[in-house]
């Protein structure tokens, strides 16, 4: 059972999910041109400006909501290493990327120096508090959450939609 101070400052640290998620959305729409032209041009995945803002405000809304849980629910160390799992995978997804091309991809610069960090911060914060079993489902869901959106946002269109 957590105390007053520590829970406060439980709900705080979960805030900073939801806060830098917010600064990697802006780097990805303004940054290198914005992610959808960069998905566009690298992946023949044509996504409107309108329609990756729709989609970021449902993941920051599902990122919120999630925090509001697992302080509701009292799983709030388990929804630290959910989201680390979600915003490590995306930062090295990322990291991977720009690598590979030798380029710029829109959201590296905040996926390395707001994402990692706090993936990491928070799972070594989180580890001696929580069980192996709950941690270990904690980071495969955020690992399978950050594969769907991967695919989602990956994903070229099929040979029937061209036709």
């Amino acid at each position: 059972m957590l105390d007053m101070n520590s829970s406060l400052m439980l709900t705080t640290w979960l805030t900073l999910f939801p806060l830098t998620y917010l600064a990697h959305i802006s780097e990805e729409f303004w940054g290198g041109g914005g992610y959808s032209k960069y998905l566009l041009t690298n992946f023949s995945v044509e996504l409107s400006p309108q329609r990756f803002l729709l989609l970021h405000a449902l993941g920051v809304f599902l990122m919120g909501l999630g925090v509001v849980l697992g302080i509701a629910f009292r799983f709030p160390l388990t929804m630290v290493a959910i989201l680390s799992a979600i915003i490590l995978g995306n930062a090295f997804v990322h990291a991977i990327r720009s690598v590979h091309s030798r380029m710029y991809t829109p959201g590296l610069i905040t996926a390395v120096l707001l994402w990692l960090p706090l993936g990491i911060v928070s799972l070594l914060a989180a580890w001696p508090f929580t069980s192996a079993g709950k941690l270990t489902v904690a980071l495969a869901s955020g690992f399978i959450a950050n594969c769907i959106v991967e695919l989602m946002t990956t994903r070229r269109p099929s040979s029937r939609n061209e036709e």
